[in-house]
């Protein structure tokens, strides 16, 4: 079977973005862990903006510096940020979801981080370049039946040869019937926010396991885990990795649903891809209850928005 998965680098634009509201999730959380937070971020060419909702005991943030400390780089920083609203509060301080949704959990047993081989690849590649050219940059890798066939990569400030070099160090292995594509719109210096836009949420698949895997939709950068599709999505992952080991499976599929304000989930169960069944008499998966199993109050965020949420060591992978 023919699979392609991409990853992107954390000098991508869209990684900016991500990257800036989970520090300023952090940074909230590191003097309230009750802090409610669901902050946006839209930059690019010398500006950012940042939008959303606030409820915290923290002092005032200086986000200009948030925004540097992430760019490099001084950059006009706008804001427009308001409270959390009532009608979600009434519906979260009871111990309900912070909103609506469907979050899928997946594991595999591809590798030692228990995800799609073409996505386990991508990202290696990609961290691995980034070491030498830590800049914008892009990967991307197709394999038929676990065997790479093509290579796609793209990364600022590096000469297409040297770049071709680099992966083909990496490889470590005879590369004569794989097709590499290297910087093929030709060299580029121009990157990050200097050459695109970038806003939060909009890498989901390259944030979760690659295309190979459904996913609910929601974004997890930047919002606090009362919002169950972060939290919940770092449950179902632990779970289908301890569904995966348990029945020993070669991949599990977990699917949890909730309603906004309600704690009670309204779907729980997992599938290896031919049998489903219920988990919610095995696992405790009320928001509440997950927030503090995973310890989630804790300022853990920003590491996720680097590299991907699973298969890193979190708390929700062991």
């Amino acid at each position: 079977m023919i699979r392609t998965a991409e990853f992107v680098s954390p000098g991508h634009p869209d990684k900016i973005c991500d990257r800036i509201s989970d520090k300023i999730l952090d940074a909230c959380l590191e003097q309230d862990s009750e802090s409610r937070v669901a902050i946006e971020t839209a930059g690019g060419h010398g500006q950012v903006h940042l939008t959303g909702e606030i409820t915290t005991n923290a002092e005032p943030l200086d986000y200009q510096g948030i925004v540097r400390s992430v760019c490099g780089e001084e950059i006009l920083t706008t804001t427009n940020i308001v409270k959390q609203s009532n009608f979600i509060k009434q519906g979260v301080d009871v111990g309900g979801a912070g909103d609506q949704g469907i979050m899928v959990g997946y594991a595999c047993d591809e590798n030692d981080e228990y995800v799609p081989q073409e996505y386990y690849m991508a990202r290696h590649l990609c961290k691995f370049l980034y070491e030498r050219f830590p800049y914008d940059g892009k990967t991307q890798i197709t394999t038929d039946d676990h065997w790479i066939t093509h290579i796609v990569t793209s990364f600022q400030n590096v000469e297409k040869e040297q770049l071709e070099q680099s992966v083909v160090e990496y490889m470590d292995f005879a590369v004569d019937d794989i097709k590499i594509h290297c910087n093929p719109a030709g060299d580029w210096t121009q990157g990050g926010f200097d050459a695109d836009a970038g806003l939060t949420g909009r890498k989901l698949v390259v944030d979760n396991y690659g295309p190979r895997v459904p996913i609910g939709g929601g974004a997890y950068s930047g919002k606090d885990p009362s919002k169950v599709d972060r939290s919940a999505a770092y449950m179902a992952r632990h779970i289908a990795l301890k569904e995966l080991k348990e029945k020993n499976l070669s991949e599990c599929w977990v699917y949890l649903s909730y309603a906004i304000g309600e704690k009670e989930p309204l779907q729980s169960t997992a599938t290896d891809g031919k049998t489903v069944w219920d988990i919610s008499d095995r696992y405790s998966v009320y928001p509440n209850e997950i927030i503090d199993f995973l310890g989630l109050k804790k300022p853990i965020y920003y590491e996720t928005s680097q590299w991907g949420a699973y298969g890193n060591g979190f708390e929700w992978d062991k």
